[in-house]
């Protein structure tokens, strides 16, 4: 999954969409805000990284089955949120700042997941964890902004860094030398969030572990120090 040569973008990838809603006053302003001080697309790309890696709290129980929740508008009030809101968010902010930008899914094995999460999932594998693959300096770079780095650093997670040129993608390995996140699948690159395609295959995967509405369990987003989901 490295850097991919490819030809220039349509124009597509620089417009709002319903989920990447950049034309809402709010996903407008966080962007602009976030890169007022970048000189480059790299630049502004990297700020907002880390601004919705670090500014939205990583959420493994707050998957939703409503199309509203995964609007990068929501994404951006609900202040926490797990990797496809996350990934969303990051794809509706580098559009607003002009940067080409699409959705990616793969599906991971999380190696270090907790009895509790893997007893609700019902498996360690992941489907449909989102990133975004940005086009700058005329070549795809992806990157997944899912674990904010406050979790990383108190549970022995390497928090992922973001400079632009290299992708940047899940540890296969923790802190400690335990084996972390195992890329099993890819998914494919989208315009848009498939909403009903992610949703339909979450219900066969996991079945009622798939809320109608966000379930919030927020004091316990790690299991005994183990990384919890994507």
């Amino acid at each position: 999954m490295g850097l991919t040569e490819a030809k220039e973008p349509m124009d597509e990838l620089r417009r709002p969409t319903f989920f990447l809603d950049f034309d809402q006053p709010e996903v407008a302003d966080f962007a602009e805000e976030t890169t007022k001080a970048a000189s480059s697309p790299r630049e502004r790309a990297v700020a907002l990284f880390y601004a919705v890696r670090d500014g939205i709290r990583y959420d493994p129980y707050s998957i939703s089955a409503s199309r509203e929740d995964y609007r990068a508008s929501a994404v951006l009030r609900a202040t926490s949120a797990y990797c496809i809101p996350k990934a969303v968010l990051l794809a509706a902010s580098t559009r607003a700042v002009g940067i080409p930008t699409r959705l990616g899914f793969a599906d991971v094995r999380n190696h270090l997941a907790s009895e509790k999460l893997l007893a609700r999932q019902g498996t360690d594998l992941f489907i449909y964890h989102g990133y975004v693959e940005m086009w700058l300096e005329r070549r795809w770079v992806k990157a997944t902004p899912a674990f904010n780095v406050e979790l990383c650093q108190r549970f022995g997670v390497r928090a992922l860094e973001f400079d632009g040129e290299h992708d940047a993608l899940f540890h296969e390995y923790s802190v400690d030398g335990r084996r972390h996140m195992e890329y099993v699948a890819v998914r494919g690159v989208y315009d848009d969030l498939p909403f009903e395609e992610i949703m339909v295959a979450f219900a066969d995967v996991y079945g009622a572990a798939v809320p109608s509405s966000p379930t919030r369990e927020r004091d316990e987003l790690f299991d005994g120090g183990s990384a919890e989901g994507t």
